[in-house]
């Protein structure tokens, strides 16, 4: 625990030769990407419910914009370059544009644009993502691959250059992943994403017996391999030769931060009369009472770690199971006001993960607990855990990606 330191393609028709060339066209998508073998399977929709819910919702979205002209149509049946839907939009003023819309039905970010139609075709057409859902992390993607999207519930991100550009979001999903997923909330998930996101782990190749082995105790094989499922899915790891490792610290960081809970652990607050150095020492001290679990958390922790944001109070992880001992070695009492320390009884001891120790100080969490703690606990926090992935996260993880 301590250290010295992811096409189907669908059409736009009714009639039934159609459609058998449509279920066709299906079958051989398919069989070049077996990962997609059973999306009908697991998906609500058929294949032409799919395609008239999402042409629908694209022109409800278009119509939103008086002054512009559209006309849908299926895309050349002669074309194999696998998009389903051409767009013609006419502006006022200027040149006709085209959108290439690609419809998908279960679409993971990790197959992107690998499982898709690279841009490749036309430079002044532009590339439409479309699904029934679209995850916040799955529209990250399909942007920074250079496409627009939008999905059922009317989120969009449409990017016409020089012509338009419209963007909703915050629209409720209509329509839930068929894909089981996992709750990066839990503490048995917060184990695993720790593991992979502390520096010194940063392009490291995993097995998953090795990732449980760090996970321990109480964390099955079965459980890092949903997990690990999930990360995979979502293109926050990269399965490599041997194993897996990390894709993109910064988004998983992102995505753990927004699904941490910081009210799972218990806020005492304590008062004590020793300051500076004699606090210092026995604050010290809790390392051989607790075995470990104690430590300098959130802004106490990011005084060592990326000094930013200063506070006169004290904060510190303490288990539950030495707190009468640590207010006792700091002859601290617990009061309700006017307290200088503030006392975190953690959900889980995996806040104790690989903590920075100094000398004979008190350890600090490692940095990627210290960042999610921060960015949860009030105050300037969040200022503070912005400071810290900048000043120490960001560079730390720079020196270890593999090139």
């Amino acid at each position: 625990m301590r250290r010295t330191r992811k096409k189907m393609g669908f059409a736009l028709f009714d009639e039934s030769t159609r459609r058998f060339d449509l279920l066709c066209s299906l079958k051989m998508a398919c069989s070049r990407n077996r990962e997609l073998d059973n999306f009908v399977n697991t998906n609500s929709f058929s294949v032409v419910e799919l395609e008239k819910a999402l042409t629908t919702k694209l022109r409800e979205v278009l119509a939103s914009v008086p002054w512009l002209d559209a006309v849908i149509s299926r895309f050349p049946t002669i074309s194999d370059k696998g998009f389903d839907l051409l767009v013609k939009v006419k502006p006022p003023t200027g040149m006709s544009r085209e959108l290439w819309v690609q419809f998908k039905a279960d679409p993971r970010p990790s197959q992107f644009p690998y499982a898709f139609v690279a841009k490749e075709e036309d430079p002044q057409s532009v590339l439409v993502f479309a699904a029934p859902l679209i995850t916040p992390n799955m529209a990250q993607t399909v942007q920074e691959n250079g496409w627009s999207w939008f999905d059922l519930a009317g989120n969009c991100h449409l990017n016409i250059p020089n012509v338009l550009l419209i963007e909703r979001k915050g629209n409720a999903p209509v329509h839930k992943s068929p894909r089981p997923s996992a709750n990066l909330s839990t503490p048995e998930s917060a184990r695993v994403i720790r593991a992979l996101l502390v520096p010194e782990h940063i392009g490291r190749v995993w097995t998953q017996r090795e990732m449980q082995l760090h996970c321990q105790p109480n964390v099955s094989l079965g459980l890092v391999n949903k997990v690990v499922r999930y990360l995979t899915d979502e293109a926050y790891v990269d399965v490599a030769k041997g194993g897996f490792r990390i894709r993109d610290p910064f988004k998983l960081l992102v995505a753990w931060r927004d699904a941490y809970r910081f009210d799972r652990h218990t806020q005492h607050r304590y008062f004590t009369l020793k300051k500076g150095p004699d606090l210092q020492q026995a604050l010290g001290s809790l390392e051989s009472i607790t075995g470990g679990h104690a430590a300098y958390c959130a802004f106490s922790a990011a005084d060592f770690q990326a000094p930013h944001v200063r506070q006169a109070k004290t904060w510190l992880f303490v288990g539950s199971e030495w707190e009468e001992a640590f207010a006792s070695a700091l002859e601290a009492k617990r009061v309700d006001t006017g307290e200088n320390m503030t006392v975190l009884l953690p959900e889980d001891p995996g806040v104790f993960y690989l903590q920075e120790s100094e000398g004979n100080k008190l350890a600090c969490t490692n940095p990627v607990q210290t960042y999610v703690d921060l960015w949860h606990c009030g105050g300037r926090g969040q200022e503070a855990a912005e400071a810290l992935l900048e000043q120490k996260l960001k560079p730390e993880w720079k020196l270890r990606i593999p090139a």
